[in-house]
Formats: structure tokens, C-alpha cells, sequence
């Protein structure tokens, strides 16, 4: 008997279901606890099975950022600029595909999703400009009384852990990630719980990219699972709680508090469409000022 799928005469493809996976170290691994969640669009229909990642996922993505850190960090903004204007790049590449996700994802019709899309890209370019800039900005030179230089100039603050926002699939989850890497830090994102989908693909145009592995690391999964965890680790240095309900803000932040964590923590709704400016740059960077004699 001849199996249907090849019976003589039959021209229709088969549907392949795309395996949604987690993104750590630049690798695509399934959760440690074989776990999924299933992602529904706003009219409840099933669109995938997403991974739900568990604590140990978290570990192994705070391991995979820290490892990236020095590289990332000491690499020329320049050189950041460019790996991010290639993110955009590919972005743009795979406008269509994206475009279909956030629909999707956000109860959007094509138009809207495609111009939400668009922004995203057009986010991307935003911070790709800005890394060999914020220095100047963020940086200066101190008048002292007395033979002295006394130069501020800021660095990364290290492995930054990201709630993504759970009322933007896309623009939003761009808004929060680009920001932090652009200025040398790394990255692990958990992303929104009812629309994972478009930051999971978004995983692949990174895996594919210039984007050194362990820089940006994507979770999926529930937020106050994996967000405690985050917040209390040693080796995570700072918290963006754009993504947290506000009691677990509350507590997220009380958490990071123990380990003196860098906290941004928005204290009212974002508009994703607004000229983000230069906040999100310098939420997580750190001042260094040195001191050095003006000789004879």
C-alpha cells in the first residue's frame, strides 16, 4: 500500500510545524525540563508550543553571557554598530515572516503588524548609530582646581537580565535588548509569556548574524518562575523590569536589592512609537573617572 503523502496524483505540501527552541550561548537548546507551553493568538486558536524554561535554563544562560561579557565589552563601539546594523539588516530580510508573527501575536491586522515591524528595524538602527557616540554624551571632562585631568567616561555595567514587555511582541522586546547590548553589556531575556513567538525568531536572525554567541540569550516562559531567580543571582549585575506585573515588580526589585543590582524599573505604561532618546542607554552603564597628572 502506498503511503497518501506520495499517492499518485496528490499535489498538495505538507504543513511542516516549526519547533520553537530556547537561544543560550548562541545555541538552540530544548528546556532542560522538556516542558512547553502551548501560544495561542487572540482569537484562542493554537499557534505553536513554545519552551518553558526553567530555572536551570537560567543558570546556563547567566553562564553563556558572563562567558561573553569581556569579549563584547572590549570590543570597538564601532564594531558593536556594525553587528548591529547587520541585525537590522536581516531584520529587514525576513520583514514578511515577521510581520505574520506579530500579527498574529497582537491581534493586528497586516498593515498594522508590518508597520510595527518596520519601527523595529528601524529601532535596531536607532542604537546601531548611538554605540560610538554615547561615550561623548554620557562621558565628560571635570574643571579641577589644581595640575590634574579628571576624565568621566562610562562602561557596561555587565550580564543585564531583561523582562521583556508583555503588551509588545517586537518593537517593545527591541526597545529593551537593543539598548543594553549596543552600550557592551550581555544579555538574558525572558520573553513575553503570551506572544514568544516573534523574540524566539528573532533568536534565529541573531544566531545567524555577526552577534558573538552568549551575547544575547532568549528564555521563553512565565516571568515570575524565571524572574526571581534572576534577580537573586550573584553573577547577573543588573534588572530591566519592563515586563513585571507590579507586585512581582516589587519583589523583583527587593530581591535584586541583596545583591545591589542596577534596577530600571518603568513606573508607568511605555509608549513603544516615542523617540526613545538616550534612557534605556545609560540605565545600565557605570561611571569611571580617572585621575592623571598634567605634567610639567
Amino acid at each position: 500500500m502506498h503511503d497518501a503523502a506520495h499517492a499518485p496524483g496528490r499535489t498538495e505540501a505538507l504543513g511542516v510545524l516549526k519547533t520553537y527552541k530556547l537561544f543560550i550561548g548562541g545555541a538552540f537548546p530544548r528546556s532542560e525540563s522538556g516542558r512547553v507551553y502551548p501560544v495561542t493568538d487572540k482569537d484562542g486558536r493554537r499557534l505553536a508550543n513554545a519552551p518553558l524554561a526553567s530555572r536551570k535554563d537560567a543558570r546556563d544562560a547567566v553562564v553563556a553571557a558572563r562567558k561573553a561579557f569581556p569579549g563584547w565589552s572590549g570590543a570597538t563601539a564601532y564594531n558593536r554598530g556594525q553587528i548591529l546594523y547587520r541585525i537590522a539588516e536581516m531584520l529587514h530580510g525576513r520583514i514578511d515572516q515577521f510581520q505574520h508573527e506579530v500579527a498574529a501575536a497582537g491581534g493586528l491586522t497586516p498593515a498594522q503588524a508590518r508597520t510595527q515591524v518596520q519601527a523595529a528595524i528601524d529601532r535596531w538602527v536607532w542604537y546601531a548609530g548611538w554605540t560610538d557616540k554615547i561615550s561623548q554624551v554620557a562621558g565628560a571632562a571635570n574643571p579641577v582646581a589644581g595640575p590634574y585631568f579628571n576624565l568621566s567616561a562610562p562602561e557596561p555595567t555587565g550580564v543585564v537580565a531583561l523582562l521583556a514587555p508583555q503588551d509588545s511582541s517586537l518593537l517593545g522586546l527591541v526597545s529593551v535588548l537593543a539598548p543594553a547590548i549596543a552600550t557592551g553589556n550581555t544579555a538574558v531575556l525572558v520573553t513575553s509569556r503570551d506572544a514568544p513567538l516573534p523574540a524566539l525568531t528573532l533568536a534565529e536572525v541573531l544566531a545567524t548574524s555577526d552577534l558573538p554567541p552568549g551575547v544575547v540569550n532568549i528564555l521563553s516562559g512565565d516571568p515570575a518562575e524565571l524572574g526571581p531567580h534572576l534577580a537573586a543571582h550573584r553573577d547577573v549585575n543588573a534588572l530591566d523590569l519592563t515586563g513585571a506585573a507590579a507586585e512581582l515588580a516589587t519583589d523583583l526589585e527587593a530581591a535584586a536589592a541583596e545583591t545591589l543590582k542596577r534596577v530600571h524599573r518603568p513606573r508607568g505604561p511605555e509608549d513603544w512609537s516615542r523617540d526613545p532618546g538616550t534612557r534605556r542607554l545609560t540605565a545600565f552603564l557605570e561611571t569611571k573617572t580617572v585621575w592623571h597628572t598634567t605634567g610639567l
